[in-house]
């Protein structure tokens, strides 16, 4: 654990991040990258932190935990945020990011395979969740944040408050999806949030998690897939479908279509499956 001095520094900073209005899962990821930085190099005064420090911790994590490119420049722009501007040192390490871009492709769920998930998830809560995030194309955060206003059932659409990068977008509202809220509110009567736990407030991230994790494991799905994939599985679906490319990235509340096009190189795997047009004359 980081010295008292740095952990309070750390506090401050949580609070400096939160004041810029980034969301709590920034907030809490970059502290977190911060903290494991302190408790690896053990230091108490940050003044004496350099970027050959900061290569070292990041060459351990790139070579011991194996940490993906993302990853990586996740960590850098936590300590750019943490260093230069909140404790204004300046420190240059830029020249630690990949020079080349990682080309993973997220894993995705067929539509059967969605299927199968969201009968093996016998709980009425537990299955309109899954099936709000996989209808919506919705991030964990966004649907534990889900209020009860949000819902709009005349527009057929859902509301999406202060997402990623502080931005608000609409989603359309699936039928099959509003008919299983109604039911769900029957029965539950949330107060404020749509999903609410046992006591009130938001539903936790880490009990969807494990619902998800169990739904999975009944279902026999090999393949490593998260409660994340049912947001990928739902672009790629789209794409299949022939909707638009700049569509689609409006829904997902992309900021780039180069965000949004990676979706089209997982579509290539099924271009076996297509049809020569001559063959259709």
């Amino acid at each position: 654990m980081p010295y008292p001095e740095i952990i309070k520094l750390i506090e401050d900073f949580k609070t400096f991040l939160t004041l810029k209005r980034y969301s709590k899962s920034s907030v809490d990821t970059y502290s977190s990258i911060v903290n494991g930085f302190f408790n690896f190099i053990k230091l108490s005064d940050y003044k004496l932190v350099n970027s050959k420090i900061i290569e070292k911790f990041l060459t351990k994590r790139v070579i011991d935990d194996k940490v993906s490119f993302s990853t990586q420049k996740q960590i850098i722009g936590s300590f750019k945020l943490f260093f230069n501007t909140f404790l204004n040192m300046n420190l240059e390490i830029d020249y630690l990011n990949p020079e080349r871009h990682e080309k993973k492709l997220p894993n995705v769920l067929s539509q059967n395979e969605v299927k199968k998930i969201f009968e093996n998830t016998p709980n009425l809560k537990h299955k309109t969740l899954l099936n709000a995030i996989y209808a919506c194309g919705l991030r964990m955060e966004e649907v534990l944040n889900l209020k009860i206003q949000d819902i709009d059932s005349e527009r057929m659409n859902l509301k999406i408050v202060n997402s990623k990068g502080n931005k608000d977008r609409y989603v359309p509202l699936s039928h099959k999806l509003l008919d299983l809220l109604r039911v769900y509110y029957k029965k539950y009567r949330p107060i404020d949030y749509v999903f609410e736990g046992q006591n009130g407030g938001k539903y936790s991230a880490t009990s969807v998690r494990s619902i998800y994790k169990k739904a999975v494991k009944k279902t026999g799905i090999n393949k490593k897939v998260t409660v994340h994939t049912l947001r990928h599985s739902y672009a790629t679906h789209l794409i299949e479908n022939g909707y638009d490319i700049r569509i689609i990235q409006e829904l997902m509340g992309h900021s780039s279509i180069k965000t949004t096009q990676i979706y089209t190189h997982i579509t290539e795997i099924s271009r076996d499956k297509l049809v020569s047009p001559l063959d259709l004359i």
